[in-house]
């Protein structure tokens, strides 16, 4: 009895504490890489931002609303796909998009941008599923206002902060901003490998059963991402943070929602079984975009030299 009352101690502790905590610092870590100048990149490069907020806060939520209808998921499970496909962005998706030497700039600003407007997007569209998937009378209401003091005191009050210690400490700002992006992945590797030991009874059956549709989402996305960046012309940096930024979901806040807000385990598994996958297909791009980047810059120094030995 005593074991199981330490045991759900440290469960409640990590749900109302821990993960709250590290939220804010992973979004003020962000706010660290921001400058004021960053918000007016939208004005200076429109295609680009463009193009990335439309696949990120408008098509992700569209396919992720469609899979959840027409895939065979419980509505627990269903829900955590939107609670995913609301979350877009990360530092996560910075750290990946600097790994795969992309457009880091472009990716920064698409997050900060989506993580403002998402505050106020989120409550209203979850309110929405858990009507859709869960029925009118059923026990999970969410608490619109709420919801929105919570985003706001965890995504962008941090983000202030971030920039505030940016703007009058940068040398502090660009000394902790890189250990804290890897603090964020290791932080959702451990809530990942927590919620994988506390739901260890039925981790298998949740892995069989949102598998197929995190693989098909994280694909599709990233596909979208792809794709609908090339036909736009925009250049392969560009193209490399918009596929990642769409592919890679804010999975710590949508695991925080699902726990914290609703008070329910089974709609975080979703979001954690998909961190699963688009690490394992995030590394993949890394390889192939870094692989592309050397042969771009190989392909434009050998053009520099000949160049040189016509003149």
């Amino acid at each position: 009895m005593d074991v199981a009352m330490e045991s759900l101690e440290i469960v409640t502790l990590v749900n109302s504490v821990v993960i709250p905590i590290c939220l804010f610092l992973i979004m003020m870590g962000m706010g660290l890489t921001l400058v004021a100048n960053d918000f007016k990149r939208v004005l200076k490069y429109p295609k680009a931002v463009g193009i990335g907020l439309t696949n990120q806060l408008l098509l992700l939520p569209i396919i992720g609303f469609t899979l959840a209808n027409i895939m065979p998921l419980e509505p627990e499970y269903a829900v955590g796909v939107m609670l995913l496909v609301l979350c877009p962005g990360g530092t996560t998706s910075n750290l990946f998009t600097y790994l795969a030497k992309g457009d880091v700039a472009l990716s920064v600003t698409m997050t900060a941008i989506a993580s403002v407007i998402t505050v106020f997007s989120i409550p209203v569209v979850l309110s929405f599923s858990l009507i859709h998937f869960m029925g009118a009378g059923s026990e999970f209401q969410l608490p619109v206002l709420k919801t929105v003091l919570t985003l706001v005191l965890l995504t962008i009050i941090p983000i202030s902060v971030g920039m505030l210690i940016k703007r009058f400490a940068p040398r502090v700002a660009d000394n902790s901003q890189r250990y804290v992006s890897r603090f964020g992945v290791i932080f959702l590797a451990f809530l990942v490998a927590f919620l994988s030991y506390v739901q260890r009874d039925i981790i298998v059956e949740a892995f069989l059963a949102t598998g197929p549709v995190s693989l098909l989402l994280n694909v599709s996305t990233m596909a979208l991402g792809y794709y609908s960046s090339k036909w736009f012309g925009l250049n392969l940096a560009q193209r490399a943070s918009v596929t990642l930024e769409v592919g890679l979901q804010n999975s710590t806040l949508s695991i925080f929602m699902a726990l914290t807000l609703l008070a329910n385990y089974k709609m975080s598994l979703m979001p954690a079984i998909y961190t699963l996958i688009m690490f394992l297909t995030a590394g993949i791009l890394v390889r192939v975009f870094s692989a592309k980047y050397n042969k771009l810059k190989k392909s434009e120094v050998e053009s520099g030299i000949l160049a040189a030995r016509r003149l």
